[in-house]
């Protein structure tokens, strides 16, 4: 008398094996997966500019600037291209990167938004020596709401538009 190992008995035990085992393996797997690593905090940078407007071109010779800190009676002249108080000021020298105005002075503070190439500000506070540079408080001529701290370096004075 032969006897047949493959009972439907035997058939339906290795396929509850055989499931159990695939259950068992997929735990396994996702109990010992990795902790995702985070991502570092980043700054989002948008620039909105306005639009191009039908004004008059800027002047080509400054009006001459007045020390704002200077008695009634002095009239000394600033010297031209000097950075001051109420001057306007644009963005040059960046290679088209924008420079990065901050909400305080010195490299570790947060950035506020990214300053355009050729975009003018005026001067409204200042100066500040943090971290080996000289800062400026700007306020865009255009968005008031553009503003920030920046380094002299990537400024140069302008006459007043």
């Amino acid at each position: 008398m032969s006897r047949t190992v493959l009972t439907p008995l035997v058939m339906g035990g290795a396929f509850i094996v055989a499931v159990l085992l695939v259950i068992l393996t997929a735990v396994l797997v996702w109990i010992s997966r990795p902790e995702p690593t985070p991502l570092p905090p980043s700054t989002a940078v948008l620039n909105v500019l306005p639009a191009a407007s039908a004004t008059a071109p800027l002047p080509t010779a400054a009006p001459p600037q007045v020390d704002p800190n200077a008695a009634a009676g002095d009239a000394t002249p600033l010297p031209e291209g000097d950075i001051h108080l109420d001057a306007y000021v644009v963005v040059t020298g960046t290679g088209g990167d924008g420079l990065r105005l901050r909400i305080d002075p010195g490299l570790t503070s947060d950035v506020r938004l990214l300053g355009a190439e050729g975009e003018i500000f005026q001067v409204r506070d200042g100066p500040v020596d943090a971290d080996d540079f000289t800062w400026w408080y700007l306020v865009g001529v255009e968005d008031e709401s553009r503003r920030g701290w920046a380094v002299s370096n990537y400024l140069d004075v302008v006459p007043e538009p």
